[in-house]
């Protein structure tokens, strides 16, 4: 029976729903996380009857078909790049991006990848890096004498060093945006990389418009919500339960059959 491989599909498609809203769950205390939400779509139908053909030469048309559809597929697990929290963290080195933009990272051969994961810290060289160790462009070298690091909102980076009155510039940060964030290929380790559905980065500075602001001592939480997450996981298993009662009652309409047949 065709409700069996249908209903299996739907059960398929649910469970794919669960693991999606249990990643999240699991990264409800990641830095800026975001949110991931299971996208479907029907499947191709199966025609039984035109319609808007005749049904008898020089009748009319036949103003409505029969069309069954042939179960559900998944379509896009996609990323909701939505505003986190800001958590206050009181850390010299840890930024948040309050808007639109992302950092840019020096990663393995070269190539730079993208981060929202304002956690960073010095290396041994004093360049401020993520917690993996990379770097962070444009580069930010900390003098061994510097004291009293300030970022500002427009992401420019000062410091008071021995022997100056007034703060020294060690550099400033820039942000990139994308035309489709939700294109970016996520890597793990809170690092995404472009694609061809993101679009080429456009790099720009905090602050100027398009560009979120940066804020000193703060992080951008993960923007899981943690009571729609349960909401949905419920759902999904409501749903999930419904497609196995289908199969089951499937099931038992063919044993139907199968016993009047002999």
């Amino acid at each position: 029976m065709r409700a069996l491989a249908i209903a299996a599909t739907g059960m398929g498609a649910q469970q794919l729903n669960v693991e999606v809203i249990a990643n999240n769950i699991a990264n409800i205390n990641t830095t800026s996380y975001k949110r991931s939400r299971a996208e479907f779509t029907d499947l191709f139908y199966q025609i039984d009857r035109a319609q808007g053909v005749p049904n008898r030469s020089g009748e009319g048309a036949v103003p409505e078909g029969a069309k069954l559809g042939l179960g559900v597929r998944s379509a896009a697990v996609r990323k909701l790049h939505l505003q986190g929290a800001m958590a206050q963290t009181g850390n010299t080195y840890d930024l948040a991006i309050n808007g639109r933009g992302w950092f840019q990272i020096a990663g393995p051969n070269g190539e730079t990848l993208y981060t929202r994961a304002g956690a960073f810290n010095l290396n041994e060289n004093r360049q401020l890096v993520t917690p993996d160790g990379y770097l962070v462009t444009p580069a930010i070298i900390v003098p061994q004498n510097a004291v009293d690091v300030t970022v500002n909102e427009s992401g420019q980076v000062f410091a008071k060093v021995d022997g100056t009155v007034a703060p020294v510039q060690l550099g400033q940060l820039s942000l990139a945006n994308f035309s489709n964030e939700a294109g970016l290929d996520p890597l793990g380790g809170n690092l995404y990389r472009e694609t061809v559905s993101s679009g080429v980065p456009v790099v720009g500075f905090a602050g100027d418009i398009g560009y979120g602001k940066l804020h000193q001592h703060y992080l951008e939480s993960s923007n899981v919500d943690p009571v729609k997450e349960i909401t949905e996981l419920i759902s999904a298993q409501r749903s999930y339960e419904m497609n196995s009662k289908v199969i089951q009652a499937a099931d038992e309409m063919a044993s139907t059959i199968s016993k009047g047949m002999r």
